[in-house]
């Protein structure tokens, strides 16, 4: 008989030889939390140091087994079945019993093997790419039919838009965007006057830098430009700021107190993106030529009266609203495609990011795609 020693608890053990290599532990005690670890470290030296065929673990003068016991008897089980070899309990008392049963002893540590997932079939991710896309454009309608109404009824009740959260949304969108709009539009005048110069100047046409520039400009890039960078900066800014608010619950929380969600945040953003894009996009365009102006002046000789003479003989008033009115659209769009974004967010933190990120994607195509249609409908009508 051996004997060892827990902090708590006192358990003896016996071992005994039978045919064909195998052993048969005889457990005397308690098997509990006070000498499970001991158990376990004295049965591994045990079967590392007889490497028996079978191993049978009698508990029939086991007095008290709880699930640190168990864990005994499953690390034990372990063990042998790293050496394919056979593992067995007899003589189980019906407290053992009934322990063992309630801790699924059979099928701790016996999961089924790891098999490597197969990918749905082609036609099952149609289907489910079917699905989601039909829910999406369900919930766009929905979004879009929402957005409407709500500014009707602004339109109707002015007194029930959020005055300061439209100009809070008038400062961030617009006001904080001057620096970054003011220098990419001052460098894009200036890249322009350069390239174009350098073919321009073989012909002797340098006055028609000034042309160039603020004619591109005011049509096409200065509305471009302006309207990606606002999509970068707010429509980002709109979609983290109400997914945020989804997964918290905020938005549920207004509903339930009788606000409209769409009324109470979108159309503040709405209405100032509209407003301030716009004025945004002439400040562009005023950046633009004067880019093109010192590059006229300091490369192509040209003196500053003559390039502003050019560029105000160029523009016209149709220009430069044809500009303002896509920057407005096109302010239309970012603002209402971040709010919708917002909406549809799921989950945790990282659907706030990929609704952020889908909102600047989703804004960028549809401000291509819009100004793609202007051109086209342009083209015929002149």
């Amino acid at each position: 008989m051996k004997r060892f020693t827990g902090d708590l608890q006192s358990c003896n053990y016996e071992v005994s030889e039978s045919g064909q290599g195998g052993i048969t532990l005889h457990v005397q005690g308690k098997m509990d939390a006070s000498n499970a670890a001991t158990m376990i470290e004295t049965f591994s030296d045990l079967v590392k140091d007889r490497q028996p065929r079978s191993l049978t673990v009698d508990l029939q003068k086991v007095s008290y087994l709880d699930d640190f016991g168990a864990l005994v008897l499953v690390e034990t089980r372990k063990m042998m079945s790293n050496g394919k070899n056979h593992f067995c309990l007899q003589n189980v008392n019906d407290e053992a019993s009934k322990v063992l049963s309630i801790l699924h002893f059979e099928s701790l540590e016996k999961g089924d093997p790891f098999r490597k997932k197969r990918p749905p079939a082609m036609l099952i991710r149609l289907g489910e790419a079917t699905i989601h896309h039909a829910s999406d454009l369900k919930f766009l309608l929905s979004f879009l039919g929402s957005v409407c109404l709500s500014l009707l009824h602004v339109c109707l009740h002015p007194k029930s838009l959020r005055r300061d959260d439209t100009f809070l949304c008038m400062q961030k969108t617009g006001v904080d965007a001057l620096p970054i709009v003011g220098l990419i539009s001052f460098l894009l005048g200036l890249i322009m006057a350069f390239m174009s110069s350098v073919q321009l100047r073989q012909f002797g046409a340098d006055i028609y830098v000034a042309s160039l520039v603020s004619l591109s400009m005011t049509r096409e890039l200065g509305p471009i430009m302006t309207a990606i960078i606002v999509a970068g900066r707010s429509g980002s800014a709109f979609a983290a700021e109400i997914g945020t608010m989804k997964i918290s619950e905020e938005i549920d929380a207004l509903f339930t107190m009788g606000f409209d969600p769409t009324r109470f945040l979108v159309i503040p953003k709405i209405i100032a993106s509209i407003i301030v894009v716009p004025l945004l996009t002439l400040f562009s365009d005023v950046f633009a030529i004067i880019g093109g102006l010192v590059v006229g002046i300091l490369t192509l000789d040209l003196t500053a009266n003559a390039y502003i003479t050019q560029t105000i003989k160029t523009l016209t008033l149709f220009d430069v609203f044809l500009g303002v009115f896509k920057s407005g659209v096109f302010a239309l769009l970012i603002a209402w495609i971040g709010c919708l974004r917002g909406f549809q967010v799921k989950g945790g933190a990282s659907s706030v990011g990929q609704a952020t990120t889908s909102a600047v994607v989703s804004s960028i195509f549809l401000i291509i795609l819009f100004n793609s249609v202007f051109s086209v409908i342009l083209r015929y009508w002149e």
